[in-house]
């Protein structure tokens, strides 16, 4: 294997755990900035106001595009690694 095939895996890697994470990332960076909108709007300065919803935010999204990972880590591993292991 060459410098130029383990280069371009790690970089797919990296583009498919990017496309993976955006979703979760994305949700709790909107839920974040909605829950510290309406704490300094109302003064409510309360830690769980902010970890419970965005945590459960997290999970629904995590629920919902559970597909999506698994068909996009599948897709890679059986296309891209298992390949490059095996030999051919």
């Amino acid at each position: 294997m060459g410098e130029t095939v383990l280069f371009d895996m790690l970089r797919q890697a990296l583009l498919i755990s990017v496309r993976i994470s955006a979703p979760l990332l994305g949700v709790a960076l909107v839920a974040g900035v909605v829950i510290g909108l309406f704490q300094a709007l109302t003064s409510v300065q309360e830690m769980t106001l902010t970890f419970v919803p965005k945590v459960g935010l997290m999970l629904v999204v995590f629920w919902v595009s559970m597909s999506f990972m698994t068909t996009a880590l599948s897709d890679f591993f059986l296309g891209g690694i298992i390949p490059l292991v095996a030999g051919s």
